[in-house]
């Protein structure tokens, strides 16, 4: 099998062999590849040790040199180069206790996680396979090199890193791979928040999301997600529904874009409907207030997983606002607009959309004709550049203080009354007219 190495790996590949070491791109570029992926990185192992490594290129960097890793740096870009090595025993579920360098491939090889990442290649040998990974990649399989138990027992965070893959290649976990992630589940109790948390999102913006589900069956989302296994345990019998809490959860995270603040907020836009559910007496299921109680659930579960702020702030107040329906007329949606924050929009949409999609049919058409209207409404008002926001006002502070008022905190006070007349009525959004209506405003502050 010939695979396609760009000209600055080859450089360094021939130029190890050239001094006699071996040398093969390794991982997870050899399976893009054949799979005929583009590759997001290239990473080289060796024979040469990293002083060795060091000794032969002119610039390099130190990344992780205690492990065998030397960054060998080409024109401004950086290719890591990591000598064979046969990890140590693993004493924390995560790293290992300390790395011993070989001069065999196979040994290196054996160490890695799946077959799929455990294959090796350069022009001279070309695919080195010991574990079946073509066989795999074929078979569309998620399987671990050697004893699944072992592999996980060494790194905890494989067992994501398998639902992951499983995810983004559109693959299943092979039986023996996935019983042991289902016995050694809690194990990722071990692994950080951030390690898991680039998991999730890895495996939320794949191509299949909905396999957060097989995290669930094998136990994962019990350790990390704990909210979600409550989801997946709540029904929902309602004429609006026809999947329980996390089911149509997983649905509606397939129905946005590949985004993350989208798929985020898909999974947790329903996140409080375990705890607010009431069943009325005629057995049917009403979920009140689990917007803005799931909004404040999502800010501790997205915290908890160190999810940043800027993220944490949107996704939240899209879980806030996911079920609000203004009437369809410019000044309930120029009002919703300035409430909800015009960075929330056309997001917005889309998670309505997809929350409606992943509903049952009763009224669907209604619902996304209504959704549409919406949007048409939201996109004219910017059309006509309405004003929304304080920024939008055609008076400042400062025009305010020209006018004769004293700096503090009146200021904002009559800005606020302002932009509400203004969102009443945009034509009054003139600066002659602003300054007479502050005028009003601010007699009785005199």
């Amino acid at each position: 099998m010939k695979i396609s190495l760009p000209e600055k790996v080859k450089f360094i590949l021939n130029t190890l062999m050239r001094h006699g070491y071996e040398a093969y791109a390794v991982g997870g570029c050899v399976r893009d590849s054949v799979l005929r992926r583009i590759p997001q990185d290239w990473d080289i192992t060796t024979s040469a040790k990293p002083e060795q490594v060091k000794a032969i290129f002119r610039h390099t960097i130190d990344t992780g040199i205690q492990h065998g890793t030397v960054t060998v740096m080409l024109d401004h870009e950086g290719f890591e180069v990591t000598t064979y090595r046969i990890d140590g025993e693993y004493e924390d579920a995560r790293h290992p206790k300390e790395v011993q360098f070989t001069s065999n491939l196979l040994e290196d090889l054996k160490r890695r996680d799946f077959t799929i990442n455990a294959m090796a290649y350069n022009d001279r040998d070309g695919l080195v396979d010991a574990f079946d990974g073509i066989g795999d990649l074929q078979r569309g399989t998620i399987r671990c090199v050697g004893n699944a138990k072992e592999r996980f027992s060494e790194d905890a965070l494989r067992m994501l890193r398998a639902v992951r893959f499983a995810g983004q290649l559109g693959f299943s976990i092979e039986a023996e791979t996935k019983s042991a992630i289902t016995e050694l589940a809690p194990n990722l109790a071990k692994v950080s928040a951030e390690r898991i948390q680039a998991e999730l999102v890895k495996l939320l913006v794949s191509g299949h999301p909905e396999l957060l589900q097989t995290a669930w069956e094998t136990g994962l989302t019990k350790v990390f997600l704990p909210e979600f296994d409550a989801m997946m345990e709540t029904p929902q019998k309602n004429p609006h529904h026809i999947y329980n809490v996390g089911e149509h959860t997983l649905e509606t995270i397939k129905n946005v874009p590949a985004d993350k603040v989208l798929r985020l907020t898909m999974l947790l836009h329903d996140v409080a409907k375990p705890l607010s559910r009431v069943t009325d007496d005629k057995g049917t299921d009403h979920f009140y207030g689990h917007p803005q109680t799931g909004s404040d659930m999502a800010k501790k579960i997205l915290r908890r997983l160190k999810f940043d702020n800027d993220t944490t702030d949107r996704v939240c107040r899209l879980v806030q606002w996911h079920d609000d329906n203004p009437e369809p007329t410019e000044r309930n949606i120029r009002r919703a607009i300035h409430r909800i924050g015009t960075d929330q929009y056309p997001a917005l949409f889309a998670v309505k959309r997809a929350d409606i999609l992943a509903q049952s049919s009763w009224q669907r058409e209604e619902k996304l004709a209504y959704v549409e209207r919406y949007e048409q409404i939201y996109q004219e008002i910017l059309a006509k550049q309405q004003c929304l926001t304080l920024k939008d006002l055609a008076v400042t502070g400062t025009d305010l203080i020209e006018g004769g008022m004293k700096p503090g905190k009146e200021i904002g006070v009559v800005l606020k009354q302002l932009l509400e007349i203004v969102l009443e009525d945009p034509t009054q959004n003139t600066k002659e007219n602003l300054l007479e209506q502050a005028h009003k405003i601010r007699t009785p502050y005199i």
